[in-house]
């Protein structure tokens, strides 16, 4: 049994302007020690899957199916006092904008102490050394010092390195980073991802890796799932997904990545056209208004999500050997540009 399994979730929200259908049939899975990356542009729901697992999409306007199994037992129906004890102690998550999620009148020391008391029964100095404790072993300088700190007074890489101890002091099982090096330059970026994966090593702790950066899950996860308008477009292992691509939309978000050796006035490979309002949804397969290899039947049918080799699936209408294909003239493209 997978450590977190997410079953045909569901999750609409009621707005002025009609239902936003932000996840759509969504079914996921990770083990113990291992790294999901969900990767799609904004607004492919990967965000809200997310805060769906940590119960912060319960809203009064919020309609939410499907189930969430930890080690069995279905998160979403839980009453809020039983999800309260799951979430920071068993599920814990880094959200993309650590400048917001700390609180700015509270010192750093205070908002970790209180993280652990809120599941724990310990005096403020075992909390506070249980702080200073997490706040070093993410390599922020001067640990003691900054306890003292408010968060405006540290850099965004330290900040976030705050918000990975916050969410590693009470060892949980499950780690979801929802864009962890959002608005980090390239070398922080590498050393918070370096950071995480130290950290999963000696904890032993499953990850769920939120992007829209391919090249972030390709140095970081075990298998892969691409979302696109709320739906999965295509899962599996890492190997396959990457160097094995099935799905126009995969194509295209290796396209656009940049070469290690493209020059500045290389033009970008953008993918054409822009993600679909979620009230909107286009009609059978979602993508189909920007794909060049679109199909009649692609804006008539909604393709399943099928198994192309073990454990890599696809939801696509283009024959799988024409997919094949396509797909290996996009990597070897990209292999000229490295």
């Amino acid at each position: 049994m997978a450590l977190l399994e997410i079953q045909d979730l569901h999750v609409r929200f009621a707005t002025r302007d009609g239902v936003v259908h932000a996840v759509d049939g969504v079914s996921l899975s990770v083990d113990r020690g291992r790294t999901l990356g969900i990767v799609g542009e904004s607004g492919s729901g990967k965000s809200v899957t997310a805060l769906t697992v940590m119960g912060l999409t319960r809203l009064p306007n919020a309609t939410i199916e499907g189930h969430v199994l930890l080690d069995g037992v279905d998160l979403l129906g839980l009453p809020d006092d039983e999800l309260q004890k799951v979430r920071g102690r068993r599920v814990a998550m880094i959200f993309q904008d650590p400048l917001s999620s700390l609180h700015p009148l509270y010192k750093i020391g205070w908002q970790l102490g209180e993280a652990i008391q809120a599941h724990e029964h310990v005096s403020d100095k075992a909390a506070r050394a249980r702080a200073l404790a997490a706040l070093t072993e993410v390599g922020i300088p001067s640990p003691a010092e900054r306890l003292s700190s408010y968060p405006h007074e540290l850099s965004g890489g330290m900040r976030q390195r705050v918000m990975i101890a916050m969410a590693l002091v009470l060892d949980p099982e499950i780690l979801i980073a929802d864009e962890p090096t959002t608005a980090l330059d390239v070398t922080v970026q590498a050393q918070i991802l370096d950071l995480v994966r130290a950290l999963q090593a000696d904890h032993g702790t499953a990850v769920v890796l939120i992007t829209h950066d391919l090249g972030v899950i390709a140095e970081t996860a075990d298998e892969v799932a691409v979302m696109y308008a709320g739906r999965i477009a295509e899962l599996g292992p890492l190997g396959a997904v990457i160097d094995r691509p099935e799905h126009p939309y995969t194509w295209g978000l290796l396209q656009s990545l940049p070469g290690a050796e493209t020059s500045r006035s290389e033009p970008l490979h953008p993918i054409d056209g822009a993600p679909p309002s979620l009230i909107s949804v286009p009609t059978g397969c979602a993508f189909h208004p920007r794909c060049p290899y679109v199909l009649p039947v692609c804006p008539a049918k909604q393709p399943a999500l099928l198994e192309t080799t073990a454990g890599h699936t696809v939801a696509c209408h283009l024959p799988t050997a024409l997919r094949r294909e396509i797909g290996a003239e996009v990597r070897a493209s990209l292999e000229t540009r490295t």
